[in-house]
């Protein structure tokens, strides 16, 4: 199934083009009613103050389609990807012989990220992107201030995370190396190991953390800003209805919430490349740096 191709994301979106066809297909669908939402709130708002019960009708008639269509992609996803895990897992084990079992047994655990990148973070990402340019053509027909405002935010945002992106890599590729020798570890029955092990991660895992922290503190100053100018400016600069106003506001955090999706997507996948470089063997590089360290660990 897979002919010898490496194990990636991109080789799954090639060998199960059907069923991921499939489920982002509905994930779009779902994502155009879902950014009409705020758009018939507005009018449902203004018509209900003008006495007219037609947009709320039409309000209502999107929200039980949106729910329709959440469920009907939901069970497919489950299937779908449930079968992709299953063909992954068993062709990662044909192809890892001669390495051993502990670290089978941590990769066929990382191998399930690629699934679940497609699974879970795609259409997420899929859905902020068709928000993310909604949110933009909508405010900029408002005024083209929101819209600059709105672009001003997006590129503050990705030089934030282009900092940091590095850091992410190398330290993902540290708490990777440490989870394949667990089971090794573990083996030893060495409680100075196993702490010694343990803690290890702990201490990756807070430096992970601890940078997710910064980055996402940063980000999202800096899109409160941008809610905070788009509602001033709407108010003060901008002749509207209250619906209108309420319509700015929703597509203005739409549009934080949308952006907030995309670095973390950068994140896991500069997780998922380490993640691929291992599981197709290109990290011998980094086993033999840490070699030393191993045998120093399982010596004590």
């Amino acid at each position: 199934m897979f002919r010898g191709r490496a194990l990636t994301v991109t080789t799954l979106l090639k060998t199960f083009s059907g069923p991921i066809s499939v489920t982002w297909f509905l994930t779009l669908c779902e994502t155009v009613l879902m950014v009409l939402i705020p758009m018939f709130m507005g009018l449902a708002i203004d018509g209900l103050l003008a006495d007219d019960i037609v947009p709320l009708w039409q309000l209502s008639a999107i929200l039980i389609g949106l729910t329709g269509m959440s469920v009907l992609r939901r069970i497919y996803d489950t299937r779908a990807y449930g079968d992709i895990r299953v063909e992954l897992g068993h062709e990662l084990v044909k192809r890892s012989q001669n390495i051993p079992v502990s670290n089978i047994n941590a990769r066929l655990g990382m191998s399930r990220e690629l699934v679940d990148f497609l699974e879970q973070e795609v259409p997420v990402l899929m859905t902020s992107s068709v928000q993310l340019i909604a949110s933009l053509i909508i405010l900029f027909s408002f005024h083209v201030m929101l819209c600059a405002a709105a672009l001003g935010a997006a590129i503050l945002m990705l030089i934030i995370y282009g900092v940091c992106h590095g850091r992410f890599y190398r330290l993902n590729e540290d708490l990777n190396h440490q989870t394949e020798r667990q089971v090794s570890i573990l083996e030893t029955r060495k409680r100075n190991s196993i702490f010694a092990h343990l803690d290890r991660v702990r201490k990756l895992e807070v430096r992970i953390s601890d940078t997710e922290a910064y980055v996402y503190g940063a980000i999202f100053a800096v899109l409160l800003g941008f809610i905070v100018f788009n509602l001033w400016y709407s108010v003060t600069h901008i002749k509207i209805t209250v619906g209108t106003i309420f319509a700015i506001i929703s597509y203005s955090w739409e549009f934080v919430e949308s952006s907030l999706v995309l670095p973390m997507a950068l994140q896991n996948w500069s997780r998922l490349s380490e993640i691929m470089n291992r599981i197709n063997g290109k990290d011998k590089e980094h086993n033999s740096a840490h070699s030393d360290k191993a045998t120093n660990l399982q010596q004590h």
